[in-house]
């Protein structure tokens, strides 16, 4: 497999229409079948995300980085800082170049954002059925804690550097 050359960088409000288009798409992938249509990719669903990732960007406490691949973006993250929520909120990537190596590019960044930030500990929540991305956490490093509801609780320990 060839890489993928790309780069890594805090999102800004320039890219909120592509960031919108991953996450609609990606979702896709592991809520079909899943949740009616309307849940996760109907208007309502599709302002709220976006609307959410426009406030990340301009948050304090978040940070919001996305993969950009020729100029265009492939992938995002939405991390949170504040005490109580060190968080991945968000992690998607363009579904037709998966597993070219995006997600664990981004994976280390949010790690290394973390370090920065003194965060020891992450926690995130991954939707029950999505058994491909609770696989990739794991791989990188992600433990299961809990289930609640139609989601897996999982955890990370931030490696010091």
């Amino acid at each position: 497999m060839n890489a993928i050359s790309v780069t890594i960088r805090d999102a800004d409000p320039g890219d909120l229409d592509s960031i919108a288009d991953v996450h609609r798409r990606a979702r896709a992938t592991y809520y079909e079948g899943h949740l009616p249509e309307e849940a996760y990719n109907g208007p309502d669903e599709l302002r709220r995300c976006r609307e959410g990732t426009e406030r990340a960007i301009g948050s304090a406490d978040r940070k919001v980085l996305c993969v950009l691949r020729e100029d265009r973006v492939v992938a995002f993250a939405v991390l949170g800082f504040r005490p109580g929520e060190e968080k991945l909120f968000q992690f998607h990537v363009d579904p037709e170049l998966w597993r070219a190596g995006l997600g664990s590019a981004l994976h280390r960044a949010c790690v290394t954002a973390w370090q920065d930030a003194a965060v020891t500990a992450a926690r995130l929540e991954v939707f029950g059925p999505n058994r491909r991305a609770q696989a990739f956490y794991a791989r990188q490093g992600w433990a299961e804690d809990s289930h609640v509801d139609d989601h897996v609780t999982m955890s990370l320990a931030v490696p010091s550097r």
